[in-house]
């Protein structure tokens, strides 16, 4: 990835409805070689996906709590029991005094209480420890120019 790619990933976390074209005079470029070079970065697996943001306190989602799970053995093969709860939006396998973190978004913390629950019956959890969020200062995409080393 050359400079170029970083600033069109970078352009495309801003706004992924931009054209090419608006994308291609920003860098340099014509919209056809715009439009190859972003191709190219999807058939990579650098672009995975193109999504809307949602806001998730206006979509219901007030509360938010990241979640410590403590297990008995191995969670490393229990992604599909977290995935199965619509309410964890990114479950991590880590090291450490526990074995996985969850991201966790609710409206009200009883839903939170309930998602709680449903972690604790996942085969192998023997217990959880969540801390809610008061309020976010700031959340950001991977920013492919900070990565850029020239």
């Amino acid at each position: 990835m050359d400079h170029i790619d970083r600033e069109l990933l970078d352009r495309l976390q801003q706004d992924a409805t931009q054209s090419y074209a608006a994308l291609g005079q920003a860098v340099g470029l014509s919209a056809g070689a715009a439009h190859e070079r972003v191709r190219k970065l999807r058939e990579r697996g650098v672009i995975r996906r193109t999504t809307a943001e949602v806001d998730p306190v206006a979509a219901g989602g007030a509360v938010l709590a990241y979640v410590m799970v403590d297990s008995t053995s191995w969670m490393g093969d229990s992604a599909q029991d977290f995935a199965a709860l619509p309410e964890i939006l990114e479950a991590h396998v880590i090291a450490g005094s526990a074995s996985v973190l969850v991201k966790v978004r609710t409206a009200t913390t009883e839903q939170l209480q309930d998602v709680l629950r449903r972690v604790y019956a996942i085969d192998g959890v023997s217990g959880t420890q969540a801390t809610v969020v008061l309020e976010t200062f700031f959340e950001r995409q991977l920013s492919p120019l900070a990565a850029d080393p020239g």
